[in-house]
């Protein structure tokens, strides 16, 4: 009785045994055919995609005009031509070369072109397959390397903080516009992120119901945007995110160039922002008169309301302009949002500068003419002065005092009644 249990074990487990070594087997030969098998491979014909892009936009008789080119490519030909050699000349990776067997390449248009058009339109990596005759994986490269590129060639230009040139130029901008010691207005705007993880997912929603990404930035008239703060969750409001931006750093640290000017008799020496009802009453920020009563209010109300309205246009142009900043936003990693944003911004801002002297409507020729009557100054001979923490808290007080808040916002009032109480057109 015995030996024939021990033959039935002997047996049932020689058959266990059997069956897992088979099994395995099959696995490493299922594995080994995966990796056996190849890619599947797309003769696109790349050179044919140039070529077509050549003539279409770059020969010296193109198919399409130059404003088909400008809504196409969102800016005119020589900035992206600007952009094209400039990342062909400093990155490898946009540098037509030969393969092992003689045949070029991509050509540096097709691989720009490739990340403007998913830039502009918001489309999928695949969708400029067709035109330019480059794969998915391809087009995620180009746009990888485009942002990489811009950022680091172009960044410190078109997103510096104002030189005292730029300063003048933005103070004499709202002297005209009746705001003397303004150099922009602030605002925050939300990105939405379809492909938040699930994980962050609490800390990124708030209202809608959908996960944002914040964007705090400070917008002149012309739609420059001198000032971008990506990044913050979008739980946090104006207030929340402004606590945690470095818009004031270069004031504190005292790397920002000393500013005078003059309302209403009264000297005063910090610029300020115009903002909604939502920001502090600080002595850099002005807002407007919620329920004005008297002419000079009402009058206040009506021209900061719609000065304001600069960094608003600057986001609906932005977003308009590239419409990835628009569509919500289908990348994983947080960081190469903000490349894209960046990227955008940097790009935003090389149009403006290329196209903004043809519907800028402040003239300032009269503050450029010998002795003007100008009441901002900066004041050109100012270096920067050794911070501490006592001068940082010092300058801290000034950046928040509400009195000195209140009485600018007195001048303001005086000093718009008198300019245009008597302009119908206002």
């Amino acid at each position: 009785m015995g030996d024939e249990v021990d033959r039935r074990l002997n047996a049932a487990l020689d058959e266990a045994v059997d069956e897992y070594l088979e099994d395995t087997y099959n696995d490493i030969v299922k594995k080994q055919k995966k990796k056996e098998r190849k890619r599947a491979y797309v003769e696109r014909n790349r050179e044919e995609g140039h070529t077509r892009l050549w003539n279409d936009y770059f020969s010296e008789n193109p198919t399409f005009p130059p404003h088909l080119f400008r809504r196409r490519f969102r800016m005119n030909k020589d900035v992206f031509m600007r952009i094209v050699d400039r990342l062909s000349e400093n990155y490898p990776f946009f540098q037509q070369r030969r393969d092992v067997v003689g045949r070029l390449g991509l050509s540096p248009l097709q691989k720009c072109t490739a990340a403007l058009r998913m830039l502009a339109y918001g489309c999928a990596a695949d969708a400029v397959d067709e035109y330019l005759r480059l794969g998915e994986s391809t087009a995620l490269s180009c746009l990888t390397n485009f942002t990489e590129g811009v950022i680091d060639l172009f960044g410190e230009e078109y997103m510096r903080r104002p030189t005292p040139e730029d300063l003048q130029r933005l103070l004499d901008i709202g002297e005209i516009r009746g705001f003397p010691g303004m150099i922009g207005s602030i605002d925050c705007m939300h990105w939405e992120w379809k492909n938040c993880p699930t994980a962050w997912k609490g800390q990124y929603t708030r209202g809608s119901g959908k996960p944002t990404i914040v964007l705090e930035a400070v917008a002149s008239q012309d739609l420059w945007i001198w000032h971008a703060f990506f990044g913050p969750p979008g739980t946090l409001n104006d207030i929340n995110v402004l606590d945690r931006s470095p818009v004031f750093d270069d004031i504190l640290q005292g790397r920002a160039p000393r500013v005078q000017y003059l309302v209403n008799g009264h000297q005063y020496g910090l610029p300020y922002y115009l903002t909604d009802g939502i920001y502090p009453r600080w002595s850099t920020f002005i807002q407007s008169i919620s329920n004005p009563q008297s002419p000079e209010a009402q009058l206040f109300a009506k021209v900061q309301e719609s000065t304001r309205k600069d960094v608003e246009r600057a986001f609906g142009v932005l977003q308009a302009r590239f419409a990835i900043v628009k569509n919500p936003a289908i990348l994983w990693d947080k960081t190469q949002i903000g490349m894209v944003m960046r990227t955008c911004i940097i790009v935003h801002n090389m149009i403006v500068e290329n196209e903004r002297n043809g519907y800028s409507g402040c003239d300032i020729s009269e503050f450029e003419e010998g002795e003007s009557s100008r009441s901002s100054e900066v004041d050109m001979s100012y270096t920067r002065r050794p911070s501490n923490l006592r001068t940082m808290l010092e300058i801290r007080t000034q950046v928040r005092d509400p009195h000195t808040h209140e009485q600018l916002k007195f001048d303001l009032i005086q000093n718009i009644w008198n300019k245009f109480g008597n302009d119908e057109n206002v």
